[in-house]
C-alpha cells in the first residue's frame, strides 16, 4: 500500500494546499473569536531603542523579500517572454536584490530575537509562540541566504523557472506540480518547507497584524462614515424638537480632578 510513497508528494504536492487553507480558515476564525488579539503585541515600552532598530531592519528587509518572492514565483513564464527578459537576468536581479534584503531582515530578526530572549521583563511578557515563530523566521532567513550559493552555480536561469512552474502549477490546481521539484538540491527543499510550514502557523501567532497592514486602506475606503467624538461637555446637548432627527451622540469624559 506504501511501497510508491515519497516524502515529496506530500511535501510539495498536499503541504501547499493545506496551508493555504489552515492560513484562510484560520485567519478569518481567528479574527471573528478573538479580535482583541489581532494585533502585535508591542513591547516598546520595555526595551525601546533596540526594538526600533531591529524592527525597521526585519521589517524593511522582510517586505523586500515577501514580495521579490511574490512577484518572482508568480509572473508568468510567458510574460518575461513577452517582455524580452533573459532568465539569467531575471536570475541575477534576484540575488542582487533579494540578498542584501535577506541579510538586512536577518540582522533585524537577530537584534529582536538576541532582545526577546536576554531581557527578563520582555522573555516574561513573551509567549512560546512568540519566540518559536521568531526562530523559525531567522532559520528560515538563513537557510534562504545559504541557497543562493547552489544558484549561483547555476545562473542560466533554468532552476529559477522550475520554482516558477511549481507555485504556478500549485495555484492551478496541478495535482502533479511536485514533480517539477522532486530532484532540486535539500536546501531548496527545506526553504519551502520552512515556508509553508511558516504559513500553516501564521494564524496563530502575532503575524496576523501583517493582514491588518494591508487591509487597512482597504477598510479605511470602505468606512461607514461614522465617527465618534470625545468631548468634554458636562451637559447634554437639548433634546431635539419634532421634526427634527435627533442629535448625534457623544463620549462625555470627566474632567481630571
Amino acid at each position: 500500500m506504501f511501497g510508491n510513497f515519497d516524502i515529496n508528494f506530500i511535501i510539495f504536492g498536499i503541504m501547499p494546499y493545506v496551508a493555504l487553507t489552515v492560513l484562510l480558515v484560520g485567519s478569518i476564525a481567528r479574527y471573528e473569536r478573538d479580535p482583541f488579539t489581532w494585533k502585535s503585541s508591542s513591547s516598546q515600552l520595555l526595551r525601546r531603542k533596540q526594538l526600533v532598530w531591529g524592527s525597521i531592519l526585519f521589517h524593511v528587509g522582510i517586505i523586500i523579500v515577501f514580495f521579490g518572492h511574490l512577484i518572482g514565483l508568480f509572473t508568468p513564464v510567458w510574460v518575461l517572454d513577452a517582455l524580452g527578459v533573459p532568465y539569467w537576468l531575471k536570475q541575477w536581479m534576484a540575488v542582487i536584490v533579494g540578498g542584501p534584503a535577506g541579510v538586512i531582515a536577518l540582522i533585524g530578526s537577530t537584534m529582536l530575537l538576541h532582545r526577546r530572549l536576554t531581557d527578563p521583563r520582555i522573555r516574561v511578557t513573551s509567549s512560546y509562540a512568540d519566540i518559536g515563530i521568531m526562530g523559525l523566521i531567522w532559520l528560515q532567513l538563513v537557510i534562504g541566504l545559504l541557497t543562493i550559493t547552489q544558484t549561483l552555480q547555476h545562473m542560466d536561469g533554468a532552476e529559477m523557472v522550475r520554482f516558477m512552474s511549481w507555485s504556478q502549477s500549485v495555484v492551478s490546481w496541478n495535482i502533479n506540480a511536485w514533480v517539477t521539484v522532486v530532484d532540486v538540491h535539500w536546501l531548496y527543499k527545506l526553504h519551502i518547507f520552512l515556508g509553508l510550514l511558516i504559513t500553516i502557523l501564521f494564524p496563530f501567532t502575532r503575524l496576523v497584524h501583517m493582514i491588518s497592514g494591508f487591509a487597512a486602506p482597504v477598510r479605511y475606503l470602505l468606512r461607514s462614515g461614522y465617527q465618534i467624538v470625545r468631548t468634554r461637555r458636562q451637559k447634554p446637548l437639548a433634546s431635539a424638537k419634532p421634526g427634527q432627527s435627533a442629535p448625534a451622540q457623544t463620549t462625555t469624559a470627566k474632567p481630571a480632578e
